[in-house]
């Protein structure tokens, strides 16, 4: 596996962009789901767009442009010692030291992220540069179960149930031992510190699948369509992120039959501007335009 591109040494570069005097700067922060549409968006409504997204292989779902920086990289992770924090100030500070200052700052950054949230709600802040959060919808569908944490997890699970952990592998441990006697098969991502978690959790290797978020949502409905169907999964826990991870667990859920349990998402920071994904749009407006300007609002996204 290649070694991932740390913030602000981006291998997905793909424009030094205007200088100085020319159009204002948005720094984007998010992954594959919305982020790819919304940034295109932004782009054909003449704002230069910085994108920060968490590895190389989350940076090639957005298309090149010449008014596009890609960063891939966890905030914050140039050395051990750095925090989302640190690299908030930095990349802020950074900015105004090159004349692009952002305009905006947007976090569609996932809904269980929030190291990141909290850091850039702080660091923003400080800076006084406007922040702007993507709030996530509450996805309709059949019944499922809501969990508060995984504490509640406790009890839910019987023995002997075969239950597929979709949570991500940092909490696998928690998972597994608030539910004993299940038979636990976990999907992660494709990384080692992730497997290590899978190992360390107890997992089974041959219960372990280590898969790489999809673009296209059928296919990644398909292949864990595929898992559930393999492994003969009877109850799957995921997140309640509001993004196509959960639409597909839904979908999958239902077709199969499947009890679904739903983390719920963490607080967030008080005195966050959260907006749908239209509304966030009308309130950046277009490059030209002021906050909010109505009369010159972005370009409807396509699905």
């Amino acid at each position: 596996m290649a070694r991932p591109i740390l913030m602000h040494a981006p291998s997905f570069h793909q424009s030094a962009g205007p200088g100085r005097g020319q159009a204002p700067w948005l720094w984007l922060i998010a992954g594959t789901g919305e982020g790819p549409r919304l940034a295109a968006a932004l782009l054909q409504a003449g704002w230069l767009v910085r994108v920060s997204v968490v590895s190389s292989a989350a940076a090639r779902a957005y298309a090149p442009h010449p008014g596009l920086q890609l960063a891939a990289g966890a905030i914050g992770s140039l050395s051990p010692q750095d925090t989302p924090l640190a690299g908030v100030r930095q990349e802020l500070e950074r900015a105004r030291s090159r004349h692009q200052p952002y305009r905006w700052v947007i976090d569609a950054s996932h809904p269980f992220a929030s190291r990141i949230t909290a850091a850039l709600a702080r660091g923003c802040g400080e800076a006084g540069v406007p922040l702007l959060r993507l709030q996530r919808p509450e996805l309709p569908g059949a019944a499922v179960e809501i969990l508060g944490d995984l504490a509640d997890l406790q009890g839910r699970v019987c023995g002997g149930e075969r239950c597929l952990l979709a949570i991500g592998a940092r909490r696998l441990t928690e998972a597994v031992g608030r539910t004993p006697g299940a038979l636990h098969h976990a999907r992660i991502l494709p990384r080692p510190l992730a497997l290590q978690q899978a190992m360390a959790a107890g997992l089974a290797a041959e219960r372990v699948a280590c898969l790489q978020p999809l673009t296209s949502g059928s296919e990644r409905a398909a292949v864990e369509e595929a898992l559930c169907r393999r492994w003969r999964i009877q109850t799957v826990l995921c997140r309640r992120s509001g993004g196509p991870g959960e639409a597909h667990w839904r979908a999958i859920a239902h077709d199969l039959g499947l009890r679904l349990l739903l983390l719920e998402r963490p607080e967030e920071p008080g005195g966050l501007l959260s907006l749908s994904l239209e509304r966030l749009l009308e309130q950046v407006g277009t490059a030209t335009s002021g906050p909010g300007d109505a009369s010159n609002r972005l370009p409807a996204l396509r699905p």
